[in-house]
């Protein structure tokens, strides 16, 4: 059995009982369908690029005497290098080191430096960034393309459709999540009228607040939030940009920051800048993040999940952030209109994916900038009344997948059943070929209507 396959699909263990064959000992790049992976292969060299034609193993897979099917590789192995971003390991802590002190610098003169100067030295540092051909702009969907893949095989192994727990909650087609993160006295400020803005489009979010230095964080300006339906993260320790430099210094902030989580009474964390460790994040108390970027061209610290599901790291639920944030789209690419969130959002919507926002409050004071963000939320608006996502706070989708993973189909005889938490939330799914494609259909009519929205049979 392949835990991370049937983790992704909650299906029945039988379903996801594939061998392993032997591996050589060099890790590379290569491909299983249209899906980039790293890792290592039965036959084929390490590419140590993810350019050119790269070789694909799907033509490797076996058929052992037992009827066992062996793929060319180890699923787990891949699919912790792709989500953990292991394959941009050595390249992105190199590129951690290098800039320490340029970053320090940076972050010294920050609050100094006008958003025009800063808009310029953050392009010149991120030059180049077009030219990087993985993780894939502007969405990477390795993780879902390989999962699909080895469901393809399942389907094919079992002659028939294969049954699975549908990702979201009474079948919802995918889910929308919206955040903030307050970095200046000036964004705090602003977040009540933020509120305003998104209450009159009927959309939730949470915001994400730094602890310490930036500007004062009361208690009555954190309830002022959960009062109205909002929620509260904490934003890093106090945004330098140093908080995965070094163990031992990141141990005692861990610590610190473990405290302002149960301060604010929250469950989530993002850290400044999107800097990540992730093989650090067994300190952290807390029970979801979000510093993991689906595609990381445009953040200090390259790399990328290349998924758009929530995963596990540990026993924290990491939930990527998808879209490109707003800070990138106005000062970096330079464009002022939502078209890219919305090519951004169809691409992620056709893969049942998690729709999530970064919108700073600090960005959104500037009237043009704001006004984009309105024709966002009125666009939002219409795919929620239109009952084509679930809207849901970070918690919410925490909460989902926490008693997703909890799940199990049960074979009543005639039909397919779910057990566990909230399962009276949950939809039988099955997977099928039509035409060579892969296909997802719900067992039964969707309970999704009206405001949460209505799921349709789902193609890949």
């Amino acid at each position: 059995m392949i835990p991370e396959f049937q983790a992704h699909y909650k299906c029945p263990a039988r379903f996801a009982d594939f061998g392993v064959s032997d591996l050589r000992p060099d890790a590379g790049y290569f491909m299983f369908s249209d899906a980039v992976c790293y890792g290592r292969t039965t036959r084929h060299p390490a590419q140590q690029q993810a350019r050119g034609d790269l070789p694909d193993t799907m033509v490797d897979v076996e058929r052992d005497q037992q009827g066992l099917l062996r793929l060319p590789f180890n699923l787990s192995e891949v699919t912790a290098n792709l989500r953990h971003e292991r394959y941009a390991q050595v390249s992105s802590r190199r590129q951690l080191a290098e800039s320490s002190s340029l970053r320090k610098l940076y972050y010294f003169m920050r609050p100094m430096l006008p958003v025009p100067v800063r808009r310029h030295l953050q392009k010149a540092r991120l030059s180049g960034w077009e030219d990087i051909p993985f993780p894939r702009w502007p969405v990477d969907f390795s993780v879902e393309s390989l999962m699909e893949g080895v469901m393809r095989l399942a389907v094919e192994q079992a002659g028939a459709e294969v049954p699975f727990i549908w990702f979201w909650p009474d079948g919802a087609p995918c889910c929308v999540m919206m955040t903030h993160d307050v970095e200046s006295e000036a964004g705090r400020n602003f977040c009540g009228r933020l509120m305003d803005m998104n209450d009159a489009h009927g959309i939730k979010s949470s915001f994400q607040v730094v602890p310490e230095e930036r500007y004062d964080v009361s208690g009555a300006f954190l309830e002022r939030i959960r009062a109205r339906g909002f929620e509260v993260n904490v934003h890093d320790l106090n945004h330098d940009g140093h908080l995965f430099e070094d163990r031992a210094q990141f141990l005692k902030r861990a610590q610190r920051i473990n405290q302002y989580i149960q301060l604010f009474e929250s469950r989530g964390f993002r850290a400044g800048a999107m800097y990540r460790r992730q093989e650090w994040f067994d300190a952290f108390d807390f029970s979801y993040d979000m510093s993991v970027p689906n595609v990381a061209h445009l953040e200090p610290q390259r790399g990328g999940c290349c998924t758009v599901m929530p995963f596990f790291i540990g026993k924290i639920l990491e939930l990527p952030l998808t879209m490109v944030q707003d800070y990138s789209l106005f000062h970096i690419l330079g464009e002022y209109s939502i078209d890219r969130w919305k090519a951004q959002l169809d691409l992620i919507r056709s893969r049942n994916g998690l729709i999530s926002f970064i919108a700073h409050p600090d960005y959104l004071i500037e009237s043009r900038a704001r006004g984009v963000y309105l024709d966002l939320l009125a666009h939002l608006q219409r795919l929620r009344d239109g009952a084509s996502a679930w809207f849901a706070l970070p918690g919410e989708v925490d909460r989902w997948w926490r008693n997703r993973a909890e799940m199990s189909l049960v074979d009543t005889g005639h039909t397919w059943t779910v057990e566990g938490p909230d399962s009276e939330r949950a939809h039988v799914a099955y997977a099928k070929l039509e035409r060579d494609r892969l296909v997802y259909r719900l067992a039964a009519a969707p309970r999704f209507t009206g405001v949460h929205g209505v799921s349709t049979t789902i193609a890949n």
